[in-house]
């Protein structure tokens, strides 16, 4: 997949309009995270259940008390609106370590 011409918002709506794009939020509503245009990503289907079984594994260990961080972090090809990998890091500020899975999107 080469997503390096959906440059604008207007693109990828239009390929999310045609269910050949979902999205998603980058910093979860249950973490924390605003539902706002900034916090909204626009990938390819299967993407987002990617990430909200990454965000289940870290939802579990907050309830453990061994997560107390969470940063997600998109990174992009060119001037593609639509993120290449999401780089997560999930850790306990007191300890060192932590998770650090990244999603490869294309």
């Amino acid at each position: 997949m080469d997503f390096s011409q959906v440059d604008s918002l207007e693109k990828a709506q239009a390929l999310y309009s045609a269910e050949k794009l979902e999205w998603l939020y980058l910093f979860p509503l249950e973490f924390g995270g605003q539902e706002i245009p900034q916090n909204v990503l626009y990938v390819p289907p299967g993407i987002p259940a990617i990430k909200e079984r990454i965000d289940g594994m870290i939802r579990d260990l907050v309830k453990q008390g061994q997560v107390t961080k969470y940063t997600a972090v998109p990174e992009y090809k060119g001037n593609s609106f639509v993120p290449s990998k999401i780089k997560i890091t999930a850790s306990h500020h007191e300890k060192a370590g932590g998770l650090n899975p990244v999603i490869e999107i294309w």
